[in-house]
């Protein structure tokens, strides 16, 4: 009997905190996030030498983010990738960066989620853009940290380039705005 109780309670609690987080983080389960463990890595690999250093390759195809540093070699790192009502590819360029970036959620979005806020403050835990933005071209898409790094490795944006917060600062400082950006389906894994 004590055992159904402390379930209950448990039980009670968790569906108490999921039916009402905050409805801007993203799946709405920014509680969680001090529990998920960051666990896919950057990692430093051979990259097709055609490429010039100091450009981003963002791969959907294998959900990673290249930067180019030198010829013949780049940083990966984890990405989340749109949906696929959201899907896209071109160049670009990096237009703008910004540093806790504050969110406003189009309308097309607060029509699918009317219990989104108007606007979030740069700053706030449950940002959906997280620390760091990188803006590309004129479009309303960017390369951004995220509240939910559970979504890295899925497809789950509305068109932007999701990453680990810790990934975005440590490709913030190397990009500088007017970098070329390439978003394509190929594959470069091996």
């Amino acid at each position: 009997m004590r055992r159904t109780n402390a379930f209950l309670a448990v039980a009670t609690a968790l569906c108490a905190l999921l039916c009402f987080s905050n409805a801007a983080s993203a799946q709405g389960l920014g509680f969680l996030s001090f529990l998920w463990d960051e666990g896919a890595a950057r990692e430093v690999v051979a990259f097709n030498p055609r490429h010039e250093p100091g450009q981003v390759i963002v791969s959907f195809g294998d959900r990673r983010l290249y930067w180019v540093y030198r010829r013949g070699e780049a940083i990966s790192y984890p990405i989340a990738i749109p949906r696929e009502k959201s899907r896209w590819a071109g160049t670009t360029r990096v237009s703008d960066k910004r540093v806790n970036p504050s969110w406003t959620p189009t309308a097309e979005m607060r029509r699918e989620n009317p219990r989104l806020p108007i606007s979030m403050p740069g700053g706030h835990p449950q940002n959906p853009l997280g620390v760091r933005a990188l803006y590309l071209g004129s479009s309303m898409y960017r390369i951004h940290g995220t509240d939910a790094p559970w979504t890295i490795g899925t497809a789950a944006s509305k068109g932007c380039i999701r990453m680990y917060n810790r990934d975005v600062l440590d490709l913030y400082p190397r990009v500088p705005v007017g970098t070329r950006v390439t978003v394509t389906w190929n594959r470069y894994r091996a």
